[in-house]
């Protein structure tokens, strides 16, 4: 099945100076203009390459990889505005991804970077870009448990912290209290379920929440110890920066880890760094 808007495997059936035509299923065939076509390839070997429409609604095939494919969210600069909306570039040096002005949410410039969901417009048959996400997300019940993993997309900034897409299928926050590291807009993460609230609301951590969280760390910095010799040049007077580097993890939750260790008599704490026993 051909799916226009995503990387398709297609075969090269037949050539020509000017590039290679390849099988494009229900579409007929497709052109992959010379320049995009890989050195040394024959008719009857497979090729990766993105299918869009151009301007003339005419399937086109290219080797380039976009940021976003249909289905997906990607992080994508403002080229310039129309009278239909705003143009951005998503990857395809040959065409713009169009965002119509029905699908912003507030004014938009260009120059601007926004993160831009890629989905094919049902009515006309053309990809385009959304950034109204709430008609995307939260479209069934959030089935997660306490401290599970889940993959972050960082969507908003707000006042009370960074709203997340969680899973590609929920909306999420990570309260400031519970942010540590560089956080940004569009940046891609792992992260753990903190508590769903009665009204189905998810509350997010960049870590694990507790005991849980503490027993995971624990083992993480057993296991580097051994690697690193037995010790490491970290403490409770360390930075946050140099904590965050080595272990993900706030300056906060390592102090009450590693004093755990120490009171297990796992580790010792010296002036310089911590010690395995």
């Amino acid at each position: 099945m051909i799916n226009v808007g995503q990387v398709n495997h297609l075969e090269v059936v037949k050539q020509a100076d000017f590039g290679v035509f390849l099988d494009a299923g229900e579409f007929g065939t497709t052109l992959l203009p010379q320049r995009h076509v890989p050195e040394g390839v024959e008719v009857g070997q497979f090729i990766d390459a993105f299918l869009y429409f151009d301007s003339d609604n005419q399937l086109v095939a290219t080797t380039e990889t976009p940021i976003a494919q249909v289905g997906e969210w990607g992080l994508m600069k403002i080229e310039g505005i129309s009278s239909t909306g705003a143009f951005v570039n998503w990857g395809i040096k040959e065409k713009d991804l169009l965002v119509p002005f029905s699908e912003q949410r507030g004014r938009l410039t260009a120059g601007q970077t926004i993160l831009v969901y890629v989905y094919t417009d049902r009515a006309s048959g053309r990809i385009v870009g959304t950034t109204k996400f709430n008609k995307l997300l939260d479209k069934t019940p959030a089935n997660y448990t306490r401290n599970q993993q889940v993959d972050l997309l960082i969507a908003e900034r707000s006042d009370l912290g960074y709203k997340a897409i969680v899973n590609g299928e929920h909306w999420g926050m990570i309260f400031s209290s519970d942010v540590f590291g560089k956080l940004f807009i569009g940046k891609r993460m792992k992260g753990f379920i903190k508590a769903i609230r009665e009204d189905g609301k998810i509350d997010l951590s960049l870590q694990k929440v507790g005991v849980a969280k503490m027993d995971d760390l624990s083992c993480k910095i057993i296991e580097l110890l051994e690697k690193k010799g037995g010790f490491l040049p970290l403490n409770d007077k360390s930075s946050p920066d140099e904590i965050f580097a080595a272990f993900r993890t706030s300056k906060g939750t390592f102090k009450k880890t590693i004093g755990g260790l120490y009171k297990l008599g796992k580790i010792t704490i010296e002036k310089e760094g911590i010690r395995l026993c």
